[in-house]
């Protein structure tokens, strides 16, 4: 047949696992003619959904499970599926399929899951006329049709009992439904005051969650801010370090510097001292020559008086003596004149010494030439005066002290002028507090000067 090439989904689920009441058949008549087409009427209650594998199927009465049906046809589904109110269908079996035989036969709505959803009552395929004719059955055809009957009676019986607990059970599941209903109903109404609660936090928390963004903005871009920031502090504290290690580093070299200088100046002193002995002697040799050159001045004066006194007889000797005395007087002049070009020298080597010591050797005493008693300008081109002035200048005598803190020399008439600035580095002055320190302690003087530097 044409509407059941496919066949529909059964099981083996017995009567008392079905559910008669969902689906009710209408117009279900006692016989049915042979030979013609048969329209079953039936309704689908509110509380049954159908499905598109659903069927209706012809059972012969007394079928224990759905697979043992005769024919069957596929149900329509109605336009409405979601209207509560009960809802007309209607399903055509064609002639060619239906039973030829006249047992009892009930149509069956079976859902896509194989469960019977409703039964109609018993009904047979007889012709019209079959009351008007004379049947003639023998005692054992009677007995057994009455057998018969009361079994159709029993399983009748059976049907309206089962019918009766079927409604009690359809009363009790509406009762249910009804209180599951109105659960879902309070249920509904929780959840609606929920899903708005639901959106105001939501909303809040969208909000929340919109100021939390510009804040965690802001403190990225602060963030970075204080990344640049702090890079820069960086870069600068390194060239802070740097600066300061050249910083120590030249204070270093300027603190060995200043020992070799000292050491120089030790050194320098000692130098000083020689060169004042060795004038000194220098001095002493020019006096002498001075004196002889005085003594030859006053033999030449005697010479000439006894010349004239003498006569010519003894100009040849005075003559012989005056000649050597010429002669010993031009070797004195050039030792004079070699022991002022060393005193020049030592001139220049003594105002070297001292410019090193930050003295004027102009400010010295015993530069400038002894004066004339006389009054006369005395010769400019000699250091100590004229020899044949008939008077000399004694040099200022110098002599030798020491420092009281180092024990260092110095002269007597350089002492005052030079020990002020002797003693200035022996106490090392912070130039930012005021505060003093041993010049022993400079290592902590730098220590003290670099921390306020930091």
């Amino acid at each position: 047949m044409e509407e059941t090439v496919e066949d529909p989904p059964t099981s083996a689920v017995l009567l008392d696992h079905c559910h008669f009441s969902q689906v009710i058949f209408n117009s279900v008549e006692k016989f049915y003619v042979p030979g013609g087409d048969i329209t079953c009427y039936y309704t689908l209650t509110q509380h049954f959904i159908p499905r598109r594998k659903d069927w209706i199927g012809i059972f012969r009465v007394g079928w224990k499970t759905t697979r043992e049906y005769y024919t069957f046809m596929w149900v329509t589904l109605p336009v409405d599926l979601n209207s509560k109110s009960p809802k007309q269908q209607e399903v055509q079996f064609k002639a060619y399929y239906l039973p030829k035989d006249d047992e009892y036969y009930q149509f069956c709505y079976v859902d896509q899951d194989g469960v019977v959803r409703g039964a109609s009552i018993p009904f047979q395929f007889c012709p019209e006329n079959e009351e008007d004719i004379l049947v003639v059955t023998t005692q054992g055809e009677v007995e057994e049709i009455e057998q018969h009957n009361e079994e159709l009676c029993r399983e009748n019986k059976q049907l309206k009992d089962s019918c009766v607990s079927l409604q009690k059970q359809n009363a009790d599941m509406q009762a249910r439904l009804q209180k599951k209903q109105e659960e879902l109903e309070t249920l509904k109404s929780i959840n609606k005051k929920l899903e708005q609660t639901m959106k105001e936090q939501k909303d809040c928390w969208e909000t929340e969650l919109l100021q939390l963004k510009e804040q965690n903005q802001k403190m990225s871009s602060e963030n970075e801010k204080m990344g640049v920031r702090v890079d820069q502090l960086q870069a600068q504290l390194s060239t802070q370090e740097k600066e300061i290690e050249k910083l120590v580093q030249g204070v270093q070299d300027k603190a060995e510097q200043l020992e070799d200088l000292k050491k120089e100046n030790g050194q320098l002193f000692l130098s000083l001292t020689e060169q004042r002995e060795h004038r000194k002697e220098l001095e002493r040799t020019v006096e002498e020559m001075k004196q002889k050159e005085t003594t030859a001045a006053k033999k030449e004066q005697e010479l000439t008086a006894c010349l004239s006194l003498d006569g010519y007889d003894q100009n040849f000797d005075l003559s012989k003596r005056l000649s050597e005395n010429k002669i010993i007087y031009n070797v004195l002049q050039k030792e004079k004149e070699r022991m002022e070009e060393e005193n020049g020298l030592l001139k220049m080597e003594n105002s070297t010494l001292l410019s090193y010591m930050g003295l004027n050797y102009d400010s010295l005493p015993y530069q400038a030439p002894a004066s004339n008693q006389g009054g006369a300008r005395p010769n400019p081109g000699l250091v100590y005066g004229n020899p044949y002035s008939g008077k000399t200048t004694l040099p200022f005598e110098l002599s030798i002290k020491k420092c009281p803190t180092c024990k260092s020399d110095f002269p007597d008439d350089l002492f005052d002028h030079t020990l002020e600035q002797h003693m200035q580095p022996l106490s090392l002055n912070c130039p930012i507090c005021d505060k003093a320190f041993p010049a022993k302690e400079k290592q902590i003087f730098e220590d003290h000067v670099l921390c306020h530097t930091l």
